[in-house]
């Protein structure tokens, strides 16, 4: 076994946007991990919620007013990579995500590939 340094990106989005983005982020990049391509996480059935301040263009919710909305949990792995990162962010997640502020996490982490694994 080796241990691939990775960053892994979680994203939340209300489930109507789910597919475009998903599909947005698999434009921008393969997500190859090891010997599969397109390796993602969903888990749908959460709830986000915020305020927007009196500058923010929401778009959904009004400033001042606290907002509750449906959400979609979507995670994936890529190796350390700065560039590939900025890229997936910018044109993966942000041209694809609804909000104006999109819920993006990113962590790095360790993923373990089984010996025989490329």
């Amino acid at each position: 076994m080796r241990l691939l340094p990775i960053y892994r990106v979680t994203v939340f989005v209300p489930p109507a946007h789910a597919d475009a983005l998903v599909a947005g982020i698999l434009k921008a990049d393969g997500l190859k991990l090891g010997d599969y391509s397109e390796v993602m996480w969903i888990t749908p059935g959460g709830q986000e919620q915020f305020r927007p301040g009196g500058k923010a263009k929401p778009t959904l919710g009004v400033p001042g007013e606290l907002t509750r909305a449906d959400t979609v949990r979507i995670e994936f792995a890529i190796a350390r990579d700065e560039g590939r990162l900025a890229h997936v962010l910018r044109e993966g997640v942000h041209r694809h995500h609804p909000w104006e502020v999109p819920s993006v996490f990113v962590d790095e982490s360790m993923f373990p590939l089984p010996d025989g694994v490329a």
